[in-house]
């Protein structure tokens, strides 16, 4: 048996790469998966041979390209791309425990790199350690284990996201992973010190070499008693026993080599100490290696040394006290042992240069644009729509709605073209009527009345439907526990997410509806105005007294108001100049809008970012503001343009208050002006409705698309928990089939083979992700999986 410890491989099982990765290319590029098909093909044949489990030295070299290849897929993909891999635990004592299984690329990587490491551990274990070349190339390979040290500073930091408190890999934590670090250095370093011995070096090196042995076993000891208790308890129960004896085999063995260096420097007090120091620490090493059932070699080397360290004692005792007479000192009072290292965790150069390990086959996605690039473009279209939304549009539209409720407030225009056109109706008048005429308004807005409603209808009629799919999980759930005790949360515990989401789009929805009653009621409040504006010129001027104004005996009256008419006719024209301006800048700004692509700038600084790093949109911030910034001009001419309005209908405000107390205040003229301004608000409120209806049917619109992937989740968390259901009560009925076949066979032998064991994958009910219709296909049985059950727009 040998003396010495080996990392296992972490088991892995089948997964649906080219399903995975073809629903995410569709669903999130803007690439064909069919241009890709011999990529995933690469994939899944390398990850056959690269993901460990095969003792030889060939393994090496796959390992490494594959964990290369991760390298680059996770620079074009994200961690999670719905693909699930499964690992079960490096140090599961049982075949058939559950694995860990989670939704990263990550993870896969993390797994990957603990496999190399566990190989070379494996192939250092393997080497013939009688002999010289042996030990050396034992010792190399333990050193090689420097991946370990690579795990922990480049996979492990990034794996944290992906990991939840029911689904832990134990094995890929920082305490565990650099113990077993330790524990490697420990191992070469005894390859180190055990071929100086047989090359007969001087005691005082051997010495050093052998406390630095002791140092290096303590540090994995004190590692892995950090750890969490579940991580420690799931290593083998002879694996914390041996780190303890082999540290104080080889403080013992340390001393005991000291003690020879002393005595041949005539110290024999100081040897006699040394020699007591190296049996305490030998017997202690041999009492925990025989209580704990270490290793028999390594109970054997132990057993030596401390035979060897008793009889030189005795001799040391016995010839001070005859011949030497010096006196013992205390352990303090002999000089610590200075440790002497030789080892150091060497990383692999594959895993630095990923590149020079992928030989001729190419990069895997080496043609997509990275995943990091691909999100930094959709994040900056969706910065520049909201810029474009909330700093230009929206400020436009409401410095113009700033401007018409000034105006009406003062009856402007119409008190105003009721005095120049005593007869007849104003221009801007005819214009707003004939633009509801070839509208169809009041059609239109009846139209668009019924549409939200249907469409209000048909998005509660989806989140009805989700409901109706989780009240039948739950009378099934009812159903199935009346039936066979099932050993898992209720429904009403285990949808708890997904009903408080559907709580938040009910109250959305019952918002909406509100705000729908409003707009329909502003509707019915103005329709027969609207519609008066439908009429044709004539008919439209017949509702519009005319009237005349008597310039007998007012000439200096009128003459002031005709004034002050013209002056406020000039502002009311600087307004319209300021308003076509401000309309022309939003036109300008969403022309750009549409004709801005930032994708070359991306790629461009893509291309000057290291090859095979995990890109990330927030690499690609500085490229994203510098092309916002092109918006600034619009949004500082929206600014300057409502400086000259608030100015202008200041002006317009005081000209106002003049032109009134000068009018002739004939009624007449004054109901005229009444009928313009009732016609001029009935147009401004036709304007707003159909504003809102636009904006109803957007928001239902959406709406779907939410609900519709709101309903998909429960409509996959419901069947995975009756798979689940289906699954406990098959194997209820397989215990209760055995059960009854053993008590009728009485002394018939009863076959050992079990039946097949039928297992279920993790689902996780996710908005919007799992609405591949292929997600569960599978080449392969699946491994073992535990249960999850988690749940992940409001308006």
């Amino acid at each position: 048996m040998p003396n010495h410890l080996t990392i296992p491989f972490k088991k892995t099982y089948s997964c649906p790469i080219p399903i995975a990765t073809r629903d995410y290319i569709r669903n999130h590029t803007e690439d064909h998966p069919d241009a890709y098909i011999r990529d995933v093909n690469q994939w899944k044949a390398l990850r056959d041979i690269g993901t460990g489990g095969v003792l030889h030295a060939d393994r090496i070299n796959f390992a490494l390209a594959y964990h290369a290849q991760l390298v680059f897929i996770l620079a074009k993909l994200p961690s999670d791309i719905n693909l699930e891999f499964s690992y079960a635990h490096a140090f599961a004592s049982n075949p058939s425990s559950l694995p860990v299984t989670l939704r990263s690329i990550t993870f896969e990587r993390a797994s990957v790199l603990f496999n190399i490491a566990a190989l070379y551990s494996q192939l250092a274990a393997s080497e013939d350690r009688s002999s010289q070349d042996g030990l050396k190339r034992a010792s190399a390979c333990y050193q090689a284990t420097g991946v370990l040290a690579f795990l922990s500073e480049s996979a492990l930091p990034k794996l944290g996201p992906f990991i939840d408190s029911e689904n832990t890999p134990s094995d890929l934590n920082e305490d565990f992973v650099k113990s077993l670090e330790w524990l490697m250095l420990a191992q070469a370093q005894e390859c180190v010190w055990q071929r100086a011995v047989a090359d007969h070096y001087k005691n005082s090196l051997i010495a050093k070499l052998a406390a630095k042995v002791s140092s290096l076993y303590n540090t994995s000891l004190l590692s892995i008693r950090q750890a969490a208790a579940d991580t420690r308890d799931a290593l083998p129960p002879n694996w914390i026993p041996h780190l303890e004896t082999k540290h104080y085999h080889f403080n013992a063995a340390s001393q005991y080599r000291k003690g020879i260096d002393e005595l041949e420097a005539s110290r024999y007090g100081d040897e006699i100490q040394r020699l007591m120091i190296a049996e305490a620490d030998a017997k202690k090493a041999f009492n925990i290696a025989k209580r704990a059932g270490v290793a028999q070699a390594v109970i054997s080397d132990v057993k030596s040394l401390l035979d060897v360290v008793q009889k030189n004692l005795a001799r040391a005792e016995r010839d001070n006290d005859l011949i030497y007479h010096q006196n013992v000192p205390a352990p303090s009072g002999i000089p610590a042992i200075q440790e002497v290292s030789m080892v150091q965790s060497i990383v692999p150069p594959g895993l630095q240069d990923p590149r020079s390990v992928i030989g001729d086959d190419g990069i895997i996605f080496g043609e997509m644009l990275g995943w990091g690039a691909r999100e930094a473009i959709n994040i900056y279209n969706d910065n520049k729509g909201n810029l474009l939304q909330e700093k230009i549009v929206e400020p436009a539209q409401n410095f113009n709605d700033e401007a018409d409720k000034i105006l009406q407030s003062l009856n402007l225009p119409s008190s105003l073209e009721a005095l120049e056109r005593p007869v007849g109706l104003p221009p801007s008048l005819l214009r707003k009527a004939e633009e509801i005429r070839l509208e169809q308004g009041p059609t239109k807005i009846d139209v668009y009345l019924d549409d939200v409603q249907r469409l209000s209808r048909h998005v509660l009629g989806i989140l009805d439907e989700a409901m109706d799919i989780l009240d039948s999980e739950a009378s099934e759930d009812e159903a199935a526990r009346r039936e066979t005790p099932v050993n898992r949360p209720p429904s009403h515990e285990a949808n708890r997410e997904l009903i408080l989401k559907q709580k938040r789009y009910r109250t959305i929805l019952t918002q909406a509806a509100k705000s729908d009653e409003v707009v329909r009621r502003k509707w019915e409040e103005w329709e027969d105005q609207i519609s008066e504006l439908t009429r044709d010129e004539d008919e439209l001027e017949a509702l519009v007294p005319s009237s005349t104004v008597s310039m007998t005996g007012k000439a200096v009256s009128t003459s002031q108001t005709q004034i002050h008419a013209r002056t406020l006719r000039g502002l009311l024209e600087s307004l319209d100049d300021i308003r076509r301006t401000r309309d022309d800048l939003v036109v300008r700004a969403q022309r750009r809008a549409e004709s801005d692509d930032i994708r070359p700038k991306v790629l461009a600084a893509a291309a000057n970012l290291e090859q095979g790093i995990e890109m990330s949109a927030v690499m690609f911030e500085d490229v994203s503001d510098n092309e916002l910034a092109k918006y600034d001009k619009f949004i500082q001419g929206l600014t300057e343009g409502r400086k000259k309005q608030e100015e202008i209908l200041s002006s317009i405000k005081s000209t106002n208050d003049v032109f009134i107390q000068s009018r002739k205040q004939d009624p007449a003229v004054r109901d005229r002006e009444q009928a313009l301004q009732f016609l001029d608000l009935a147009y401004s409120h036709y304007r707003e409705i159909i504003r809102n209806l636009d904006e109803g049917l957007k928001f239902y619109n959406d709406m779907a698309g939410i609900l519709t992937n709101f309903k998909e989740a429960c409509k996959i968390w419901s069947s995975a928990r009756s798979r689940e259901a289906r699954l406990f009560h098959r194997n209820m009925a397989s215990l209760s089939i055995s059960g009854n076949a053993s008590d009728e066979s009485h002394e018939v032998p009863v076959s050992t083979t079990s039946p097949p064991r039928t297992s279920t994958r993790k689902q996780t009910a996710g908005i919007p992700t799992l609405s591949s219709a292929d997600w569960e296909a599978q080449e392969l049985a699946p491994p073992p999986t535990k249960r999850i059950e988690k749940t992940t727009k409001n308006r």
